[in-house]
């Protein structure tokens, strides 16, 4: 039994029962021409007229008119202030280390893996420096120019041979 059943044939607020009477509820949606041009913005132009099938066309004073053979499109007038585009693509910045680096190449603008070359530099010259002082001059101070994790790094384009890039270690 309903808890609600000691109430009998009373209307509770908010109940959904259908009201007495003839309905008001539309038996079936609207057709979509109804709906829009119920929601339309702009004016639908008058169907046309069948009348005489002889090629008149009625002009804006009544009488007939013939209308022309073919129509033309306009056509364009060139422009001379047109302003031309040009595409310009920028590449992100490349950092270089002591590993090869796979780039664009702003020389031949192909796709490469960098070549590299190891070159004496600073860190290479103080570390030979250091290497004479503590009492390596018998030629063991000459070892960082055979270290390559103590020299410059060069990045070539193995292309175009082209320099893009130094990594200095100091």
């Amino acid at each position: 039994m309903c808890a609600w059943s000691f109430l009998g044939n009373m209307s509770v607020p908010g109940s959904y029962q259908a009201a007495a009477g003839p309905s008001s509820v539309p038996s079936a949606p609207p057709s979509y021409e109804e709906t829009v041009a119920v929601n339309s913005y702009f004016p639908v132009p008058p169907a046309p007229v069948p009348g005489p099938t002889t090629g008149l066309v009625t002009g804006p004073d009544g009488k007939g008119m013939h209308p022309p053979a073919y129509y033309t499109q306009p056509v364009p007038v060139p422009n001379a202030n047109a302003i031309a585009v040009q595409t310009v693509y920028v590449q992100q910045p490349v950092s270089f280390f002591d590993r090869p680096v796979q780039m664009c190449c702003p020389s031949c603008n192909k796709m490469i893996v960098t070549q590299l070359s190891y070159n004496a530099g600073a860190l290479t010259w103080l570390s030979c420096g250091s290497l004479c002082l503590l009492g390596c001059v018998a030629g063991c101070c000459f070892i960082p120019f055979c270290v390559d994790a103590l020299q410059d790094v060069d990045h070539y384009c193995p292309n175009c041979k082209a320099l893009l890039g130094t990594y200095k270690r100091l």
